[in-house]
């Protein structure tokens, strides 16, 4: 998964919405499924109903959608288990003896879960990433945020190219990811991967330092135009959002 992996260029109308236009949108509407009570199943249906609309007018089809959510396949798994695991009052749901509040906290689990993420990568697919930033820093962000995430974009591709390192010399030793017991490898990996990424951040935190880095990130473009205009640095602080997107895209 690289920085512009998720992104699909195009020139819709929704394309061509300013990113700071399109953040808030996506904040207001991650923020109105969260408000939504469980219980009013119409009000979801409608949520989901209106990003369809989007990606109609996008050009992006519900394909591409549908294969990148699978990322939310754990939080899938606890919303069918709680069902029947739940306390309460129980009812008859095909044949099944199920829990009516762990039914419904289920439900809300997959029902939020599932139009956060798509909320999400239709933000990602419609706005370049290096213009989301533009559009944070336009919204007048605080400065540590849009400076993570400007580090974020620059070096996430660094990160999981190390990673993917890291699993063909696993796989090259006899490694097999499809095999449960194998489990405490991968988590192993993930916990190296995550020394070598600290130490890596503190060195060249230092050389930003020394080259009279003051905690400012210049002002991104629109558009990519090479790396010559980035710091080359990384801070422990985005390690630990890097390498939680890089532990579930790895294992």
């Amino acid at each position: 998964m690289t920085s512009t992996a998720l992104h699909r260029p195009g020139t819709s109308p929704v394309h061509r919405l300013p990113a700071q236009v399109k953040v808030v949108a996506a904040f207001t509407a991650v923020l109105a499924v969260v408000a939504t009570p469980r219980e009013a199943f119409w009000v979801f249906g409608a949520d989901l109903a209106v990003l369809v609309g989007v990606w109609a007018v996008a050009g992006v089809p519900v394909g591409w959608f549908a294969r990148r959510a699978l990322i939310e396949v754990p939080f899938v798994l606890l919303a069918v288990v709680l069902p029947f695991t739940g306390s309460g009052p129980r009812t008859e749901l095909l044949g099944l003896s199920v829990s009516v509040d762990g039914a419904l906290a289920g439900w809300n689990i997959l029902a939020k879960g599932t139009l956060g993420v798509l909320v999400s990568l239709t933000l990602a697919a419609t706005t370049h990433p290096h213009d989301i930033v533009v559009g944070m820093q336009r919204l007048r962000m605080p400065q540590v945020v849009t400076t993570i995430a400007s580090l974020m974009l620059r070096y996430i591709d660094v990160i999981v190219a190390e990673a993917r390192r890291m699993h063909t010399a696993r796989v090259c030793r006899g490694h097999d990811p499809r095999f449960l017991w194998q489990v405490g490898a991968v988590a192993r990996g993930i916990g190296v991967l995550f020394l070598r990424s600290y130490e890596r951040g503190e060195r060249v935190h230092l050389a930003m330092l020394a080259r009279g880095w003051t905690g400012a990130m210049p002002a991104p473009t629109a558009t990519p135009a090479g790396t010559a205009g980035w710091f080359t640095g990384l801070s422990p602080a985005l390690l630990v959002a890097v390498l939680a997107g890089v532990g579930l895209w790895t294992t």
